[in-house]
């Protein structure tokens, strides 16, 4: 990793900016497939499950007899991380509904919230040689608690035609029935658009790669809503004398390992940790077997020295960071003035780990500093909320001149005639 040491101000941007990807070229070819698959539904999907995951499939469903299998297959050690995972998770975020009360703007006029689930919601789970069964309980549990009536799940499945046997327990764990052997973009437009299998949902949630990412984009403009904007993960840590390099160090791994374009930086304000740190990532990296991937993410990484914590605040604001580790004496002093980041992990024994898999927060958060604007995954992601009013005569009679003045000047007679119609009849 490259120690970058007290760094003028004007170089903060260009020294965190995150390794980037043109995937503009990609929209035309996903844009052809999202277009096939709108016209000839499952007949479409086969055809690029053929192509893309190498599968020929007679039925796109997951069987009963599959799902059984896989609880065969799926080790009690696993089962009971998996179960102790999702009930962390449901703590957590049934903690989040919420109650709403009437409330009296004026006399006559009571207006009011109801929160209601979006009916259909589809889920995205990636495959590959790192199947991500935790995503499969990230996205699930949550709108189960939020009460959508249709889930449906889309995940790949290997060249025999099965899925992850982690992947399929921890849907039934999570109570998900309908799942889906469809992959990559073909499974964002069976989802977008509706199969003859696979019902047309309204909100897509879920990571995916380049391919993945471009067609929820293009299907987010005008089909269905979108969880958040993608992009490849990152962590930020901050830490100062008092943590262990060796803690930090495998803090930095954990990200560097999913991938080239992941991004792990650390901020501190002491030259000698940083070499303690750099150190350590050097000798537990040789260890990894993912080795490859993370050597080809650190070159994206950084260690930053920086003057003070003030400097160290500021441009963790900048950055909003998708993951934020504070490993200081005083991180509860230093969250307090986070205000763009994804998800916080506090004290020397808070790793990125924890929320990836059990703590019971959610790991799908805004990346590429869009945790600027948007938050994680959580139960609201899962739910709208539709706005009530309701006025009497009183309330007609007094709020009634104020809505006449103020259409009247914007030009808007017949908005004004609702109101004077009313009056007239007091």
């Amino acid at each position: 990793m490259q120690i970058i040491k007290h760094p003028s101000k004007y170089q903060w941007t260009e020294i965190v900016s995150r390794p980037t990807i043109d995937n503009t070229h990609l929209f035309d070819l996903v844009q052809n497939i999202l277009k096939d698959i709108k016209d000839r539904g499952d007949e479409a999907v086969k055809k690029y499950e053929l192509k893309f995951d190498k599968v020929s499939l007679s039925s796109l469903e997951v069987s009963e007899e599959e799902k059984s299998e896989a609880g065969r297959l799926v080790s009690k050690e696993l089962k009971q991380a998996i179960q102790t995972a999702k009930a962390n998770i449901y703590t957590f975020h049934s903690a989040q509904k919420q109650t709403f009360s009437k409330i009296e703007t004026s006399p006559g006029v009571t207006c009011w919230q109801k929160a209601s689930p979006i009916e259909k919601v589809g889920l995205y789970v990636p495959g590959g040689p790192a199947p991500l069964f935790s995503s499969v309980l990230m996205l699930a549990v949550p709108a189960k608690i939020a009460g959508c009536k249709e889930i449906v799940l889309c995940t790949p499945p290997n060249e025999e035609g099965k899925i992850h046997p982690a992947i399929l327990y921890s849907a039934q764990v999570a109570g998900i029935d309908k799942i889906y052997k469809i992959g990559g973009v073909q499974a964002i437009g069976a989802m977008a658009y509706g199969t003859e299998s696979v019902c047309k949902v309204y909100k897509i949630f879920g990571p995916g790669n380049q391919y993945v990412t471009a067609a929820k984009q293009l299907v987010g403009l005008k089909e269905v809503a979108i969880d958040m904007p993608a992009g490849p993960s990152e962590v930020e840590v901050i830490a100062d004398e008092s943590a262990n390099p060796a803690f930090v160090a495998s803090d930095l791994l954990s990200q560097a390992e999913h991938g080239a374009d992941s991004q792990a930086i650390l901020l501190t304000t002491s030259e000698e940790f940083a070499s303690k740190v750099e150190k350590e990532v050097t000798a537990q990296l040789s260890k990894l077997p993912r080795k490859e991937w993370a050597e080809k993410s650190l070159a994206n990484s950084k260690i930053i020295v920086l003057q003070n914590n003030e400097e160290i605040i500021e441009l963790t604001n900048i950055y909003a960071p998708e993951h934020l580790i504070i490993e200081t004496r005083n991180y509860i002093e230093l969250a307090e003035k986070i205000v763009n980041a994804g998800s916080v992990f506090l004290g020397h024994y808070a790793p990125e780990s924890a929320g990836d898999y059990a703590s019971g927060t959610n790991h799908t958060l805004p990346t590429n500093g869009h945790a600027k604007a948007y938050s994680g995954v959580n139960l609201d992601s899962y739910i709208k909320k539709i706005t009530y009013q309701e006025i009497t005569r009183e309330g007609i009679r007094k709020l009634g001149p104020t809505i006449e003045i103020m259409a009247q000047n914007e030009q808007l007679d017949a908005h004004k005639n609702a109101v004077t119609l009313r009056m007239k009849q007091q």
